[in-house]
């Protein structure tokens, strides 16, 4: 899209339009399927006292004035899964919604400052259901399209096959030569050690990195880079220090029932099995906005309201899902601008 040639001009419109219109088709068949299933859309609200609490997430922020005037701080949502949680502590049990969510400093092919998410929960169900949800979802987009086959930057996969399903540790053992759980005790993540075997894998930390941005630098580098492609990767078990908001797994409490799905090497959906225990959940959020405080001189209030419902809340699986990422695939688009109706310029 050229600066002398806005997307409100006939001419663009028109190029982008038959996009848009699938777009719009693979709207309604997810809402068809989530319906099938018994699910309830629900609208959550924008506005919200905390954005959300993970650390690398920055938020847009407003002033709320009242009519004495007192004016209060308010953030625009980084997504809509404190507000969905509340929902199912008010009992309801298979939700999902098409939030428009809201991320500063984020721009390029797949990133936008406003975008939608698609999420969805499941209460009483294990966290294994939201993959198979994200992977039919995957599917039912490539379908509506009539595309066989999706790609990006030259990595093409079969959205209609079973993804492949690969733990965090297998996948950097496999693509970065890494032993991730080598790093990994109870007790706290050895920084030296994954530096150590980040250099050895062509990946230079520095001095100040901590355990979690060694980790990121390797997964973003080397691991993401090569999942879904032939087909979509569930990456399951991620690091607990690197999972806020989902539980630990039963059988190693290092790691936590989390989940991303892949497709192209573009990560397309992000799940929890749900942790619902205010207190470790109180303690995780303090310790986000602690590594967001030492990093970029800034945190976000706590949703102490949010707090008060998870002890209602019965256990959970959930799921957001990059809609656009998602039309993106299924349409071949290569910038996320040509699959919003109104891109923000």
């Amino acid at each position: 899209m050229s600066s002398d040639c806005p997307w409100w001009s006939p001419e663009a419109h028109a190029d982008r339009r038959p996009i848009l219109a699938l777009r719009a088709r693979i709207k309604s068949a997810v809402r068809a399927w989530f319906e099938g299933q018994g699910f309830v859309e629900v609208e959550t609200g924008v506005l919200q006292v905390s954005p959300g609490n993970e650390a690398h997430l920055q938020a847009f922020k407003t002033e709320l004035v009242g009519p004495d005037l007192k004016r209060t701080t308010r953030y625009l949502h980084t997504s809509p899964e404190l507000a969905c949680k509340k929902l199912l502590a008010a009992g309801e049990r298979k939700i999902f919604t098409f939030a428009p969510v809201f991320r500063n400093r984020e721009r390029g092919a797949l990133h936008a400052p406003e975008f939608t998410m698609l999420e969805w929960y499941r209460a009483d169900e294990p966290y294994e259901a939201a993959m198979a949800d994200a992977a039919a979802i995957l599917k039912l987009a490539a379908e509506t399209a009539d595309n066989r086959f999706v790609s990006f930057r030259g990595v093409t996969a079969n959205p209609r096959a079973a993804p492949e399903r690969l733990t965090v540790a297998e996948a950097f053992g496999r693509y970065a030569g890494v032993d991730l759980l080598a790093s990994m005790s109870d007790s706290g993540n050895d920084a030296a050690r994954l530096a150590a075997m980040a250099e050895a894998a062509g990946i230079a930390p520095r001095s100040d990195d901590t355990w979690s941005d060694i980790f990121s630098k390797l997964l973003t580098a080397l691991v993401e880079p090569k999942l879904g492609n032939g087909r979509a990767t569930l990456l399951t078990e991620y690091p607990a220090s690197e999972s806020a908001l989902a539980r630990r797994t039963p059988h190693d409490t290092r790691l936590a029932e989390r989940f991303e799905l892949h497709c192209c090497g573009v990560e397309l959906a992000n799940g929890f099995g749900e942790l619902t225990d205010t207190d470790e959940q109180r303690r995780r959020l303090n310790q986000e906005m602690v590594k967001k405080e030492e990093r970029y001189g800034e945190r976000y209030p706590l949703d102490e309201d949010f707090l008060s419902a998870l002890a209602h809340m019965p256990p959970a699986a959930g799921c957001a899902l990059g809609f656009d990422r998602l039309v993106m695939l299924a349409t071949g688009a290569t910038r996320i601008e040509q699959v919003v109706w109104t891109p923000f310029n």
